[in-house]
């Protein structure tokens, strides 16, 4: 055999034999993946169905979007109950005058209720909130407060309001209200005989009502007293279960 033949085989059997050992390791480097999200897992979560950020169950709600969601549309000579402006606004133009709303709902046992109430006119001696347990007219628990600072909880019983969350019968001071052109959060539970009052988080009234412990519609109300002009606006109205 020519020489150099030996010599560019012997070459080339080195070669093929590296080839070979290089091949084999090859198989034995694991092959790099894209990392995979857990089964059954990620993206944001949603929420329950009819149930709110505070994990009770919503009754009922109404940001005031739809004007034919069973609100009244009301215009007399002493004001308006009326959707405006993406909300529900209650207008007083007379004194010493009260006028309300319902959605139209019945809730068979006890709710909590929270409206954010802005005060967009009208006297800062005035008086808002909501209503709960609202069987007519005349009978009714109500929750207010007012654009100087005052609150108050309340029965109406056969037309007749009275103030039972102190023993003066009057609303009292909290400085817990934002006075003036201001938006408040209020929130009313109606649990039984006890009725409680919060505004912006805070507690600032509770009573004790054996008259209406159950059932009835729920309300917006503002008045008036001695100078007229109240003008509320209502947003982000829901009923809980407690």
């Amino acid at each position: 055999m020519n020489p150099n033949k030996k010599v560019l085989f012997t070459v080339l059997s080195f070669v093929l034999a590296m080839l070979v050992i290089a091949c084999s390791c090859s198989s034995l480097i694991p092959t790099a993946t894209t990392p995979q999200p857990p089964a059954g897992g990620g993206g944001n979560t949603q929420p329950t169905v009819g149930g709110g950020s505070n994990g009770q169950q919503i009754l009922f709600q109404d940001d005031f979007s739809n004007t034919n969601s069973g609100w009244d549309h009301s215009a007399t000579q002493n004001g308006t109950t009326d959707y405006a402006n993406g909300g529900y606004e209650i207008h007083v133009t007379a004194i010493t005058m009260t006028k309300w709303a319902n959605p139209s709902q019945v809730f068979q046992n006890d709710v909590r209720i929270e409206v954010d109430a802005t005060k967009i006119g009208g006297p800062d001696d005035n008086a808002f909130g909501v209503i709960c347990r609202y069987l007519d007219k005349d009978n009714y628990d109500f929750f207010y407060i007012s654009s100087d600072g005052y609150v108050g909880i309340g029965m109406n019983i056969a037309g007749t309001r009275t103030f039972i969350s102190d023993s003066s019968g009057n609303m009292t001071a909290d400085s817990s209200v934002t006075q003036g052109a201001a938006t408040n959060h209020l929130r009313a539970d109606c649990i039984g005989n006890t009725l409680t009052l919060f505004v912006n988080g805070t507690q600032v009234a509770t009573a004790t009502d054996s008259t209406f412990t159950t059932g009835g519609d729920a309300g917006l109300i503002a008045m008036t007293y001695k100078v007229d002009g109240t003008d509320i606006m209502f947003n982000n109205l829901f009923v809980y279960k407690p």
